[in-house]
């Protein structure tokens, strides 16, 4: 039985609804508009191939993540349809997408409780992956200071819920990295229990945001974690990172597109609908604008509701 991601109060979640009655029953998929360079591309044989000469990949309607109160074009195959879907994501572009832009950002406190974290109500996205998926990094590029989190070449630094109040409206949330090996068995379990229950508990939790390292293979532990996302129903953005590491088939690599979409393809049975996801790479900030803007248009829907 597929599960449908929790419906919080006031938080978006994956619908199991028909969401693409505006279109005709001729129009089947949408073309997703590329990064400069390109990151995404048909899948090909030939892996060599420079980025800039292919075609951007074209993804069936129902792989499109569709925010609620959004109508796309009657003519899914129009240059209109096209700008509506954000750049090297499945994300549709929707009326709430205001307000995006990062002008301050503090770290406020540290918890090792749910309970201990701040009580003022504002919204805030959580940001967990896998120790050394550059979780830190990513923060610290989305709000362009590069010390705001703590970056280490040696994962399992972060070990608490960490709350950086950005522009005074709403938080961005850095928990502990999972599945590092050197770290004591005890600490090991104590993060997933309280981290579980922050997931489970945080009423002002609008989405996680589960970073997945693109540049290798699916990992047990990721498709673990984002399978335990869907079971209890917490609303879920996958964020690839490292999507500038390009390895060469030759060499027995696999581009990071073919290890999104493998990836994607695994969870599936977990989500009615396919889970919002974008491409990233902390190194040339692909993908920055595109989290900042996915980011308000589920904080600005989650307010009015």
């Amino acid at each position: 039985m597929l599960l449908q991601p929790r419906l919080l109060p006031r938080v978006l979640s994956i619908s199991s609804k028909p969401r693409f009655s505006p279109f005709s029953t001729h129009a089947s998929q949408i073309t997703i508009p590329l990064p400069s360079p390109p990151i995404l591309s048909p899948l090909t044989p030939d892996s060599d191939l420079d980025p800039s000469t292919q075609n951007p990949i074209t993804l069936p309607l129902q792989k499109l993540f569709v925010p609620p109160e959004t109508q796309l074009p009657g003519d899914a195959t129009s240059a209109s349809a096209h700008t509506r879907v954000l750049t090297g994501s499945n994300i549709v572009l929707g009326p709430y997408a205001f307000d995006s832009q990062v002008v301050n950002a503090e770290f406020v406190k540290s918890s090792v409780r749910t309970a201990d974290c701040p009580s003022d109500g504002l919204p805030e996205f959580a940001l967990v992956g896998r120790s050394n998926v550059g979780k830190s990094s990513l923060l610290n590029s989305l709000v362009r200071r590069k010390k705001l989190a703590l970056t280490s070449k040696k994962p399992g630094k972060t070990q608490c819920i960490n709350h950086f109040r950005i522009n005074d409206k709403w938080y961005l949330v850095d928990l502990p990295g999972y599945g590092y090996a050197a770290a004591p068995h005890e600490s090991r379990l104590n993060w997933e229990e309280f981290t579980k229950d922050y997931f489970l508990k945080r009423e002002t939790l609008v989405s996680v945001f589960l970073l997945i390292d693109a540049s290798i293979p699916a990992k047990k532990i990721d498709l673990d974690y984002a399978s335990w996302l869907g079971q209890n129903q917490i609303p879920m953005t996958i964020i690839f990172t490292k999507c500038d590491k390009r390895k060469k088939k030759k060499n027995g690599g696999r581009r990071p597109e073919e290890n999104a979409e493998t990836f994607q393809s695994l969870i599936s049975e977990f989500f009615e609908s396919t889970p919002p996801w974008i491409m990233t790479s902390t190194v040339t900030n692909m993908g920055r604008d595109e989290i900042l803007l996915h980011m308000s248009q589920l904080r600005n829907y989650w307010l009015k509701h």
